[in-house]
């Protein structure tokens, strides 16, 4: 058993900057109080939605998110404490932003930036698509990055994570301000899709909002919510995964691992033994 323990920060968002970054910089300290090793914010966390929360046509504060984003990531050094976060990142000139997610290394390292590569017709009013799937290394363990829209409805986006050897895939949402509740069991259908699909560890962190149309959820390999957050509720949802069980075995389609996760103890291996040779 290879033990990490992850959280998932499901925070209030706001279009106020500062106010933002307390949040951050309140749960990144509470994380590492829990003992997380890994923590996860919501989309765009560091300076809110621009559709709903801020304004699609706002100023993107270029020179304060780069002073913010290094604070984070000297805090994360300093707590041995690696993090997803939710944020925007300039496109250049002329250009919306880029909706991101920030991956810094529990060094403290910032080791690179995800951009969301699917954007609903709402996104893209306000951000530019990136055009690439990353992964990294935190603490030992290839993850992956999704953002939101990308990670719900298009499954190659997670495949590409796994194909690049992610055991363990983060999803950084903002689902959403307006009231859509018949969505919450589809959002969580699709979730939970994602890692049984792949037989992976995923990690779906939204927002804490007055119509939030998906819990955070922590899901295992086989499909399992491992962990969960309240609606509407501000929580730390702090959780111990075995990466271990994170085999790809669906991915992979390898026979004896599928078998071994649709079938336990239930059926006997020298029942279909002979599919294997």
């Amino acid at each position: 058993m290879s033990s990490l323990k992850i959280a998932l920060a499901q925070c209030r968002q706001t279009d106020d900057f500062d106010t933002n970054a307390r949040t951050i910089f309140r749960d990144l300290d509470e994380a590492a109080r829990c003992g997380a090793r890994i923590v996860c914010f919501p989309e765009t966390q560091t300076v809110g939605y621009r559709v709903d929360i801020a304004t699609p046509d706002a100023p993107v504060p270029a020179a304060k998110l780069e002073e913010l984003h290094g604070r984070v990531a000297q805090r994360c050094g300093e707590l041995g404490l690696a993090c997803v976060l939710g944020t925007e990142v300039p496109a250049g000139a002329g250009r919306k932003p880029y909706n991101s997610a920030l991956v810094v290394s529990e060094a403290g390292r910032v080791l690179g930036v995800h951009h969301k590569t699917r954007l609903t017709p709402l996104d893209a009013i306000a951000y530019s698509p990136g055009t690439s799937i990353e992964t990294f290394e935190l603490c030992g363990v290839t993850v992956g990055v999704v953002i939101c829209f990308e990670g719900f409805r298009f499954p190659e986006t997670t495949r590409e994570c796994v194909r690049q050897g992610a055991r363990l895939v983060f999803h950084p949402q903002n689902n959403t301000t307006r009231p859509n509740d018949w969505k919450i069991p589809i959002h969580h259908a699709m979730i939970t899709t994602r890692a049984a699909e792949n037989t992976i560890w995923f990690a779906s962190c939204n927002a804490c909002l007055d119509h939030q149309n998906c819990r955070s959820l922590v899901i295992a390999p086989d499909g399992r919510v491992h962990a969960q957050s309240e609606l509407k509720r501000e929580e730390l949802v702090v959780a111990d995964v075995d990466i271990d069980r994170a085999t790809q075995a669906m991915f992979r389609y390898d026979l004896e691992g599928c078998a071994e996760l649709l079938f336990a103890d239930t059926v006997a291996r020298a029942e279909y033994a002979a599919a294997l040779r």
